[in-house]
């Protein structure tokens, strides 16, 4: 079965979250003050809203000071929120599972709350560590992101309570706003890093606070400036899917935090800050640093693997950004295939159950499918020729099958908007 990502799509009754089914923001809204009310007894003041994200490429390289090119998903997280006047802290959560945590501001910190109440409430932190008078607050969330698909949904969370609360604080961002949402983006990193305990990069808060309907994000993490690419797969005839494995993913197990650690420590034996640094500049009248020659110069071979991925999944950002300007989809489908075989082979980030979600809809008639996302579980995308749909979902779902692996769930994409107050 694939899901329909169209705005305006309706979930069932059930009151399950992050399910994969797309809300309006009129039902997300309704729901999150549902949750609100029943908890606390009274409407809230307002309710924010903020998507999860697929990558199209540009995997491991934003904590690398490279590029990654985003879309947000219609998919998002709903917010209701209302100020108290002392300093107590409640919040609700309705995602995976039903949470309440009840505690005060100064319990917000590093080391002072961990797992769901982390990336619920440590934007109130990392707002306050910027300057922002964030008054007490009680809190709901309910969702419509998949949890553990690699769709980030602990971002959208982190956006829309940033939002909200920035906005009870007398400082609300504004849709056009670009600074001001860049400023917020990286106070949500703060709040994942530090208080959240995941050494995350910076392309889950941009894309789910800057992105635009209809574009990808192509977003240069070296400083955060960002460029939105149209995309208009219907008018190529194609449609982006998206393949959740089922595989729990998880950025605060230590897998992603060593391949940082790597990354870095390749940097320093190399003499750069970042090995983005390495390829930067670079174009056609500058073709930057020799991969083969860079990687002679590190001794140890994890750190040989991870730098050759990192330089030429920078390099393949830029290829596929090319190919989409010139319409030429053969060429981006290459480079996402090249993207993933580098991720499985040099990075080391992918697993069984992606790799047999890639290979079957390859097989099945995709232009091009990767996983996408940290990775160790998760979703997977595939570029399809419309029509094409239902044959990928079942050849997916069928290798799936065969090899035991837990039955995919399979939605349609289409880039849309960041962040906003919905209610």
């Amino acid at each position: 079965m694939i899901t329909s990502s169209a705005r305006g799509s309706s979930a069932s009754e059930s009151g399950a979250t992050g399910s994969g089914t797309v809300w309006s923001d009129d039902e997300g809204a309704r729901r999150a003050r549902a949750v609100f009310d029943e908890a606390f007894g009274a409407r809230p003041r307002e309710v924010w809203a903020a998507p999860g994200r697929v990558n199209l490429i540009g995997e491991h390289t934003d904590y690398n000071g490279g590029l990654a090119l985003p879309i947000a998903l219609p998919h998002r997280t709903f917010a209701a929120v209302s100020p108290r006047d002392d300093r107590a802290v409640r919040v609700v959560s309705r995602l995976d599972h039903d949470h309440r945590w009840e505690g005060v501001l100064d319990d917000i910190r590093p080391g002072g709350v961990e797992g769901w109440v982390a990336y619920s409430a440590g934007p109130a932190w990392a707002l306050a560590t910027d300057g922002l008078e964030v008054p007490g607050f009680d809190l709901a969330l309910a969702s419509a992101v998949p949890t553990g698909a690699g769709v980030s949904s602990s971002a959208a969370v982190e956006c829309a309570v940033a939002l909200a609360l920035a906005s009870l604080a007398g400082h609300p961002v504004g849709v056009e706003d670009d600074a001001g949402r860049a400023r917020l983006a990286a106070a949500c990193v703060r709040a994942e890093n530090d208080v959240a305990g995941a050494p995350t990069g910076g392309m889950d808060q941009a894309t789910s606070l800057r992105a635009r309907p209809g574009h990808a994000l192509l977003l240069d993490c070296h400083d955060d400036s960002v460029t939105h690419v149209p995309v208009d797969l219907e008018a190529a005839g194609l449609v982006l899917l998206v393949l959740d494995t089922r595989v729990h993913h998880s950025l605060a197990d230590g897998q992603y935090g060593r391949r940082r650690a790597t990354c870095e420590a390749a940097a320093q034996a190399l003499g750069v800050g970042t090995l983005g640094d390495l390829v930067r500049e670079e174009d056609a009248d500058h073709p930057g640093a020799d991969v083969g020659t860079v990687l002679d110069r590190l001794d140890d071979e994890g750190q040989r693997r991870r730098t050759r991925h990192v330089l030429t999944e920078i390099r393949r950002v830029r290829e596929l950004v090319a190919a989409a300007d010139a319409k030429d989809w053969t060429a981006v489908g290459v480079a996402m295939n090249a993207s993933h075989d580098s991720l499985r082979d040099d990075y080391e980030v992918s697993c069984a159950e992606l790799d047999s979600a890639v290979e079957a809809a390859r097989s099945a008639g995709s232009l091009g499918a990767r996983m996408t996302g940290g990775g160790f579980g998760g979703s997977a995308i595939a570029l399809v020729p419309q029509g094409r749909e239902a044959r990928v979902a079942e050849a997916v779902t069928s290798a799936a099958r065969s090899r035991g692996f837990p039955l995919p769930a399979v939605h349609l994409a289409v880039p849309a908007g960041a962040g906003e107050r919905v209610a």
